[in-house]
């Protein structure tokens, strides 16, 4: 592809580098910012963040056990993406490959019991039984690889593109932490963390806003 350069000679697009753009996104891993900065005819580098602070009430039930519930996810991460583009004739695919670095990755979830609790002749009220929190995190570093779609530069002032894949993140920690009569439930941590320990992947699927600076 070419293009007349300020002087109205024609020259390849790909020598046009140091071009910058800003990025806003959101998709799967929330809303974020990014800085592309080309290095190379056919490479440019990202740097950005992005952020999901989720929170919701009552999103399940216990069979046989009532209980109010309220859940949250919180991931904050900063990256480094290189994109390349690797076709001649598909220059709007791009691969991306790079790393982020999560300040923050965990979701967590708290069950409280909501009537009494009776055992033999004792009865407890729903205070006396007390709540569960079960609290899972990934924070750290990740590698990234996956796809982009759409030029990162725009030829007037703005355009749109997506990205496609995946983090892939530390082994995970869990942690479970009860009051009242299932304080004991802390014991299950380990059984819990077995069972998690392959939930590693964060899949991204995100729509991208580029503005040409």
């Amino acid at each position: 592809m070419s293009v007349l350069s300020t002087n109205g000679q024609v020259v390849s697009s790909d020598n046009l580098l140091h071009q910058k753009s800003v990025q806003l996104n959101i998709g799967t891993q929330g809303a974020g910012l990014e800085l592309n900065y080309k290095v190379m005819p056919k490479t440019s580098l990202r740097l950005g963040a992005n952020f999901v602070p989720l929170a919701a009430n009552n999103v399940f039930e216990i069979s046989g056990f009532n209980s109010t519930s309220r859940v949250g996810v919180n991931f904050y991460n900063a990256h480094l993406f290189a994109d390349v583009i690797p076709f001649n004739r598909f220059r709007n695919v791009r691969i991306v490959g790079g790393f982020g670095y999560f300040f923050r990755a965990d979701g967590n979830a708290r069950i409280n019991p909501t009537d009494n609790y009776t055992y033999g002749d004792i009865v407890l009220t729903s205070e006396q039984v007390g709540h569960i929190d079960l609290d899972i995190e990934w924070k750290g570093l990740a590698p990234y690889l996956g796809f982009a779609f759409g030029n990162l530069y725009p030829g007037k002032r703005f355009n749109v593109g997506f990205d496609l894949g995946t983090y892939y993140l530390s082994r995970p920690d869990a942690r479970i932490t009860g009051t009242g009569i299932l304080e004991g439930n802390s014991t299950q941590e380990s059984q819990l963390e077995s069972n998690i320990k392959n939930y590693r992947w964060l899949p991204v699927l995100q729509l991208n806003f580029n503005f040409k600076i």
